[in-house]
């Protein structure tokens, strides 16, 4: 480490801390930007952004490029990722720092020095506040790091983003594949252009149609009508705080948490006795049913199913059928728990019962599984590959961060 330097980050870069939200008193064009809920650790979620007015002279200051680290200011302070994106108008809120490095200093090494010092604590010594902490601009100018010469900079961020983008890749993949497994789901089975007998779309080839009351449409002739809990059983998790490890063995618990994110150091641990109905594994369809309502199939490895989350098994249809009627279904629930939030905050097994979706042969719903199923097996992969990968490099990060580990 000898070779290495210590230097401040506010000596290397230019920082700027977001826009004030203020919808009444600001100014300008409407512009997407990013706010503290948008930056997760190493990526963004960008699927729910937020306008706000900017003015022209505002563009620079609060406008993103691509390679400047975006950091939580509170919140979590220190979580941050690097944006990468080909979106040119972004900009980010006052909850959001930006580093834009300059000189000869890598952003990458810094973006994957600032994911280290936050994630195993370094960073926390520069946060203020007792209860409810914030990571300012002065303290973060004042964030000191260790930086070996240009050259080992581009080493080791080449090392460590090879790994990013084979995970990117992949996920990447993955939409496109989910893409295409609901393109197809939908086209069978909302669209109604099956084939039919002969091969050809059932509806668009004239396909006999019948009014629905409860639908308030059309379906194919012969179809029914039922609700998601005809189609499948929804067993609640535990309440795994009455589940503590007694020994050295245990599975992990699966929150909204773990939903989004994974297993992680601070993810909680029950004993393995719990009752088998409570046990994920891989390819499991889970339906978080308070405060954040998704559905996903699960790809994090076995464990333990917190309460407030469903467990979602069929002896009847096909996991691609009940999957994708719950995900179409899902906009509905949310709807509902919009409109009703002061009676309502989640979906209960009564709402399902209440559901009202089309139900087509069981046979035609077994033919589309025929497809799709290789699709998800080809996501699951991935989504394993993805976590070898990511702790690969999070086993690396340090390492080579501290200099024990050299990049040839």
């Amino acid at each position: 480490m000898s070779e290495w330097k210590k230097i401040k980050i506010g000596d290397i870069s230019d920082m700027c801390l977001g826009k004030m939200l203020d919808k009444e008193k600001n100014k300008g064009e409407l512009h997407p930007y990013l706010a503290n809920i948008n930056v997760r650790w190493g990526s963004f979620d960008l699927a729910n952004l937020n306008t706000m007015r900017f003015e022209e002279r505002e563009h620079d200051r609060y406008g993103l490029q691509f390679g400047d680290i975006v950091i939580c200011e509170g919140g979590e302070p220190g979580r941050c990722a690097i944006w990468k994106e080909e979106i040119s108008d972004m900009k980010f809120q006052k909850a959001l720092h930006r580093v834009r490095v300059k000189g000869d200093y890598s952003n990458q090494f810094v973006y994957y020095r600032f994911l280290l010092a936050g994630r195993n604590g370094d960073l926390e010594k520069h946060f203020i506040g007792s209860t409810i902490k914030h990571l300012t601009g002065i303290a973060l100018q004042d964030v000191e790091f260790a930086f070996p010469s240009f050259q080992e900079q581009q080493k080791i961020a080449a090392v460590l983003s090879a790994l990013d983008a084979k995970i990117e890749l992949n996920q990447r993949i993955n939409a496109e594949l989910e893409q295409m497994a609901k393109t197809l789901y939908d086209y069978w089975f909302v669209q109604f252009d099956f084939p039919n007998a002969k091969g050809t779309p059932y509806k668009s080839s004239g396909g006999k149609m019948v009014w629905n009351e409860a639908l308030k449409r059309e379906i194919p002739l012969g179809w029914e009508v039922g609700s998601l809990l005809d189609i499948a059983d929804y067993t609640n998790g535990l309440a795994c705080q009455n589940f503590r490890p007694t020994g050295d063995e245990f599975l992990r618990v699966i929150k909204i948490k773990e939903m989004h994110e994974g297993f992680s150091e601070a993810t909680e641990l029950v004993r393995p006795d719990i009752p088998q109905k409570a046990i994920i594994e891989n390819g499991d369809v889970l339906f978080s049913w308070s405060a954040s309502l998704e559905v996903q199939i699960w790809s994090g490895g076995k464990g333990a199913l917190n309460q407030h989350i469903f467990k979602v098994t069929s002896e009847t249809y096909p996991k691609s059928f009940y999957y994708y009627q719950l995900i179409n279904y899902l906009q509905h629930f949310k709807m509902m728990a919009e409109n009703r939030k002061t009676t309502m905050g989640h979906i209960t097994q009564e709402h399902l019962q209440q559901s009202r979706i089309t139900l087509p042969p069981k046979e035609l719903a077994l033919e589309l599984e025929k497809i799709i199923a290789p699709i998800f097996k080809r996501k699951m992969v991935n989504e394993i590959e993805n976590q070898t990968l990511a702790e690969l490099r999070d086993w690396l990060l340090p390492m080579l961060m501290n200099g024990q580990v050299k990049v040839n």
